[in-house]
């Protein structure tokens, strides 16, 4: 059966490995078919203006804000043990 909608445009972008493999987490917690079906599902939401009465957009927006903080806390912990290159070989 052929799409009624037939998909002839792509976009890329970037992701760090954590936050593919998040992103793949959540693909699969979700029960999308695949990541790009998961982006394409959050991106028609996201155009349509969802509503905060949307049990799911909620979810994701929740999943979304506990991303970012995860994100933040790791960015923090690298930089405390990151030490600064003096030169002098030690």
């Amino acid at each position: 059966m052929p799409l009624q909608n037939p998909r002839s445009r792509i976009i890329s972008i970037r992701l760090s490995d954590d936050e593919y493999n998040d992103l793949r987490r959540l693909c699969m917690s979700s029960g999308a078919r695949s990541v790009s079906d998961l982006a394409r599902y959050a991106m028609r939401k996201l155009l349509r203006g969802t509503t905060k009465n949307d049990g799911i957009s909620q979810h994701f927006a929740e999943l979304q804000g506990q991303m970012l903080t995860m994100s933040s806390k790791i960015e923090q912990l690298s930089a405390r043990f990151v030490m600064p290159h003096n030169g002098n070989g030690h």
